[in-house]
């Protein structure tokens, strides 16, 4: 660890001063590289955590995507915030200097790597690629799950940067000692919030409290309204069933909760569910205790808890009595149905909610329901949908992956996205400086 750390600290001041252009060339670098070794590495990922090999495939394809999405955003100079205030003598409140700000890299990143995506959310996932992208040294956490393919993406994608600019270490002690220590300048995690809360803590903590940029837990809210119900009961069915099972449930944004009109008439329609194995015995055994947890105080609707899927059923009355249903997250293929007698009750819910990464309706046109319910959603998440579920998180330009706290520590950023690398720039004001001596993006 003290190489990694020392490493990227001695790294850090030539790196941010490498251009967009050459960052962007080591991003392709090592995307290309990557792509090359697919036909080792998919393996490698099937080996340890169970996924399939057409999942890895279309995971590693949106890995380099990202990366090349990073590269293509750098030439095009469009990460930096940059604003220019010219010198105006005559400024409402006096003469106003010449002021330009741009931002520059916060400095080391550390990184954990997640477990259930083993290329886009660990070594140089979303989070690694937004944090080199923004010129910032990246020592990766590897996530114990699958350390072999962290291993050997590391290996692969550490050559294609200068020295100290990308390193791996291994442990929980390593990585929240890497935490604490001076030289790292901003975290990303993405985990549980049990997990992710103690490290945030510890980098609050720290003589010089440093940015932590966690996404936790969600449950992800569907709403079902009575029209949308109404005019698409077997299409809202069957997309739920897709979602929920998707990646055996290991999705952050799998829909945990889904409030229904007729919770008789959405069991009945939802087809008959089925997952693959899970990424690791832990997570399964986590699955279990959650879902025996969530079984104390809601009524198994459909299923077995044997760590399979599972639907669970409650009122709305029942879970306003006791809201912790709302934020027990089962991270597996399983969901709350709760049941509403009245949009009113619905909206009551939803007041209920601690911050979510999303918030999904379901709905018809010209819906009654719609607008209150799509204002009281984007109050507590941090992407509303309609008409779509919220597994399968693209990454583009406007994608926001976050939200009120638990679902993020940080909800004014987002994970996912070319937003993301806000995350690891620092703002900084050049007053009357000469052109010739300020930065180019600011000529």
């Amino acid at each position: 660890m003290e190489k990694a750390l020392a490493g990227a600290a001695a790294a850090a001041r030539a790196y941010g001063r490498t251009t967009p252009a050459e960052r962007a060339a080591m991003l392709r670098a090592a995307a290309n590289a990557l792509d090359a070794a697919a036909a080792e590495l998919i393996p490698l990922a099937m080996a340890e955590t169970h996924l399939a090999e057409g999942r890895l495939s279309g995971e590693l394809t949106r890995t380099t995507f990202q990366a090349r999405l990073f590269a293509e955003r750098l030439e095009q100079g469009v990460l930096l915030d940059v604003r220019v205030d010219e010198a105006d003598p005559e400024w409402g409140m006096g003469p106003r200097p010449d002021i330009r700000r741009t931002q520059v890299p916060i400095g080391p990143v550390l990184v954990f790597a997640a477990s259930n995506f083993p290329f886009a959310f660990s070594v140089f996932g979303g989070d690694t690629v937004s944090a080199l992208a923004a010129g910032c040294p990246v020592v990766v956490k590897a996530h114990p799950g699958h350390p072999e393919l962290s291993r050997r993406t590391a290996a692969l994608v550490a050559p294609h940067f200068p020295e100290g600019v990308f390193a791996l270490i291994e442990g929980e002690a390593e990585g929240a000692a890497a935490v604490q220590d001076p030289r790292i300048k901003a975290v990303g995690f993405t985990g549980s919030t049990r997990g992710g809360r103690a490290l945030f803590d510890l980098a609050a903590r720290r003589p010089d409290p440093i940015p932590f940029y966690g996404e936790l837990g969600s449950t992800n809210p569907v709403v079902v309204t009575p029209a949308g119900w109404a005019a698409r009961s077997a299409e809202i069915a069957e997309g739920f069933a897709g979602s929920v099972t998707l990646g055996a449930g290991q999705f952050c944004t799998n829909p945990g909760v889904v409030l229904v009109p007729d919770a008789d008439g959405f069991l009945a329609a939802v087809p008959e569910l089925s997952a693959h194995a899970m990424l690791n015995d832990r997570i399964e055994a986590g699955y279990r205790s959650a879902a025996a947890e969530l079984a104390e105080s809601a009524k198994v609707a459909r299923g077995e808890l044997d760590g399979g899927p599972v639907l669970f059923r409650a009122s709305a009355a029942e879970v306003l009595a006791e809201p912790k249903l709302l934020e027990l997250e089962v991270f597996g293929p399983a969901a709350l149905i709760v049941e509403y007698t009245s949009p009113a009750e619905a909206l009551e819910v939803l007041d209920a909610l601690e911050g979510q990464l999303t918030g999904t309706v379901q709905g018809a046109p010209a819906d009654p329901d719609a607008p209150e319910i799509l204002a009281r959603l984007a109050e507590h998440v941090g992407r509303v949908i309609w008409n779509q579920w919220p597994t399968g998180v693209t990454v583009s330009d406007a994608q926001q992956h976050g939200g009120p706290y638990p679902a993020s520590t940080a909800p004014l950023t987002t994970s996912v996205g070319t937003a993301a690398a806000a995350r690891w720039l620092r703002p900084v004001a050049y007053q009357n400086i000469p052109a010739d001596l300020l930065p180019s993006e600011l000529h």
